[in-house]
């Protein structure tokens, strides 16, 4: 310490490092939030997101309808990539008790929230894929994905 006292050049230079990689650090770990809404036109509102490998995302999305939720639910359901998206949906639509989501099938879920009725919000957080690629994500509600409630995660 004796000897950065007799050079303050030094000092500034190792504390400029020191605090770069403080900042660097901290900013690898804030979490990325997406808000959007499910719409009764059968969207989302943000139809793609983009993140870096294993960055923390909260998807918070806000069901914009006035119809009953029995009529117009939404939720935010994250697929693997080698997910059969037509076959996930197909399968979920004998559990409504369950998000419209076949249990069988929950290990090819990434990240999902529950459902929300008209004004309700629902949230989910979770780290993208460390694999660069691009994943699906979709509302399981009846005739929603089928509609064209779809959005892409694109991992880069």
């Amino acid at each position: 310490m004796k000897n950065l006292k007799n050079h303050p050049k030094t000092a500034f230079v190792m504390l400029s490092i020191l605090f770069l990689f403080i900042s660097a650090n901290v900013l690898a770990q804030s979490t990325k939030v997406v808000a959007m809404k499910g719409t009764d036109q059968l969207k989302f509102s943000v139809q793609n997101i983009q993140a870096t490998p294993g960055q923390k995302i909260t998807v918070k999305l806000t069901n914009d309808s006035k119809f009953p939720a029995a009529a117009m639910s939404h939720n935010f359901v994250l697929l693997k990539e080698s997910t059969d998206v037509e076959a996930f949906d197909k399968a979920g639509l004998k559990h409504a008790d369950n998000g419209y989501i076949d249990p069988k099938l929950k290990d090819q879920i990434i990240a999902h929230t529950g459902m929300a009725g008209g004004g309700q919000t629902v949230e989910v957080t979770f780290n993208a894929p460390k694999k660069p690629g691009k994943y699906i994500y979709i509302c399981t509600f009846p005739g929603h994905y089928g509609g064209g409630m779809k959005g892409t995660l694109t991992v880069k």
